[in-house]
């Protein structure tokens, strides 16, 4: 109950957090010198629905995952997450909190195998203790299993071919079983939000319909786990999302399903220039 009334107190728009939200963005703000980024960005996100965040190229979507995660601290408004107040906290905070992404831009270390890059995302739950490691083999060994075979069935979940080559290096992988790594190493923190930022770039439209397959099982086999994912791709927005929030020039210009965005006069203009429907 305290919890409840805690969230409650902190919902300044007047929108009570309820157990079927995760995610409350209220008015979030962040400029670059001169330039607004975010402009009182507000919209929220329930729990195990996936979220279309679309807008042209410099629109603020990128700036909202790196305000969220908390690479950039905003100049103005609050982020709710799970009842918490997580604004301006750390990256490591916010990734303790139940937050995991991908980048845009491919982040593995490409002479690592497949199972050290997906590690890279376990290690809040890993000992990394001088003593244990060194004195404590027994304990160590097992750990060091457990973690293989916990990320060995992830990636079997992707990709049996990944699942059998779990030490061989990433580097002489083609552009999709990156990316179903850098799934697979978000995954394996267990979070309860995932932030996809363009996961099909890069990537041929045969490889995107099966990677938005991938997608759409994670959330089944993972009832209780909420997306957000950067596309520019607007058939897999339409495929994948329940519902939308446009961003121009940093403003929230539009949300709603797909049908109801695609359908705007503003994000017409927005994508298509202001001669639409003239």
């Amino acid at each position: 109950m305290m919890q409840v009334e805690t969230a409650l107190a902190l919902d300044t728009l007047g929108l009570p957090i309820t157990p079927e939200r995760l995610l409350d963005i209220q008015g979030l703000a962040k400029s670059f010198g001169g330039v607004r980024a975010l402009n009182d960005v507000s919209f929220s996100l329930g729990r195990g629905e996936i979220l279309g965040l679309i807008g042209p190229n410099g629109s603020g979507k990128t700036t909202s995952f790196n305000v969220l995660t908390g690479l950039y601290r905003p100049d103005g408004g609050k982020i709710l997450f799970d009842g918490a107040d997580i604004t301006g906290n750390s990256p490591q905070a916010v990734y303790r909190a139940g937050i995991a992404r991908t980048f845009q831009r491919s982040r593995l270390c490409l002479e690592l195998s497949i199972f050290d890059n997906i590690m890279v995302g376990n290690h809040a739950r890993l000992n990394h203790g001088l003593m244990f490691n060194l004195f404590q083999r027994k304990a160590f060994r097992l750990e060091v299993e457990s973690a293989l075979a916990e990320a060995t069935e992830l990636a079997a979940s992707f990709s049996p071919n990944l699942a059998a080559a779990m030490f061989e290096p990433v580097g002489a992988l083609p552009m999709i079983e990156r990316r179903r790594i850098e799934i697979c190493r978000a995954l394996i923190s267990r979070p309860k939000l995932l932030l996809l930022d363009e996961p099909s770039a890069g990537m041929t439209h045969d490889e995107t319909h099966q990677l938005m397959d991938d997608i759409l099982a994670v959330r089944e086999r993972q009832g209780g786990l909420s997306i957000i994912i950067i596309e520019h791709e607007m058939g897999v927005i339409e495929r994948v999302s329940d519902h939308c929030v446009v961003l121009n020039y940093g403003e929230k210009i539009a949300e709603g399903s797909y049908q109801d965005i695609a359908s705007d006069r503003l994000v017409q203009e927005a994508y298509l220039g202001s001669e639409v429907g003239r």
